[in-house]
């Protein structure tokens, strides 16, 4: 005879569903209907899983994970499976960090390493350049003399502080 039938449940749940009621009841006298509208269909709850037969099913699922619980805690074979995935874990974030140096490093380098080239109009720097931070960029671009009107001045502004960050990130 398993666990699940030696319980009495429907007293169990209607016994649950009564007090859940009288408990309702109070509430409604404390805090008003909606509260005890509220308590009351929560405490047909378990009289309708009895009345449905799904008391069962949230046993097997109850059963099942508890089950599960003891096997995960109590297993040194579990334990040493999270061990090696916090392991993987630690190895992705740091072989990540070292992607990111690394290309950095290599745009960095390639933006040292390019030459000076006369551009289309005959000024310094090709239209590469403007990217790479060579040549008239975002700085002269930035310099030209805004259009008339406040609303001008307030774009600039806001744009200064965007380009800033970018600018402290490496980014041109």
């Amino acid at each position: 005879m398993s666990t699940y039938n030696a319980i009495a449940w429907l007293p169990l749940c209607a016994g649950l569903t009564g007090i859940g009621l009288v408990a309702s009841w109070f509430a409604m006298r404390r805090r008003g209907l909606k509260a005890g509208l509220r308590g009351a269909a929560w405490s047909l709850l378990p009289l309708a899983a009895y009345l449905t037969g799904s008391i069962e099913m949230f046993w097997k699922i109850g059963t099942a994970i508890g089950t599960f619980a003891t096997s995960f805690v109590f297993s040194m074979k579990v334990w040493s499976g999270v061990g090696v995935a916090a392991l993987a874990a630690a190895l992705f974030v740091v072989s990540a960090g070292g992607r990111r140096r690394k290309r950095a490093r290599k745009a960095r380098g390639a933006v040292d390493d390019q030459p000076d080239r006369a551009g289309p109009d005959g000024t310094a720097g090709g239209p590469g350049d403007v990217a790479a931070g060579k040549g008239p960029g975002r700085k002269e671009l930035a310099t030209k003399p805004a259009r008339a009107g406040k609303g001008a001045l307030d774009d600039d502004d806001d744009m200064a502080g965007v380009e800033d960050i970018l600018r402290r990130h490496g980014i041109t």
